[in-house]
């Protein structure tokens, strides 16, 4: 398997939190659904390991607390996931 791009590995992340969110917004009305429920703990694990691949490589993607930094403190890195010159 070839290794992702810096770019490719942030969209794998934003696509799983979205599919996480979506799923938690459909769990919310509908809470007993054992399939929805699986797909949402599947799409949680993976969403946490992109993350977690993510920010071994480039650093923190989320900061107060929710991401580990190693010295000096990663979070003032740039550029900045959402930062435009990021996907060039």
């Amino acid at each position: 398997m070839t290794s992702m791009s810096r770019a490719e590995q942030m969209l794998r992340v934003q696509e799983l939190c979205f599919a996480c969110l979506d799923l938690n917004l459909y769990l919310d009305n509908n809470p007993t659904d054992k399939n929805a429920i699986c797909l949402y703990n599947s799409l949680g694990q993976q969403f946490e390991q992109a993350v977690k691949a993510y920010e071994k490589k480039y650093g923190p993607l989320m900061n107060f607390g929710h991401s580990s930094s190693s010295c000096p403190f990663g979070w003032v890195d740039e550029p900045w996931p959402w930062q435009r010159e990021f996907y060039e």
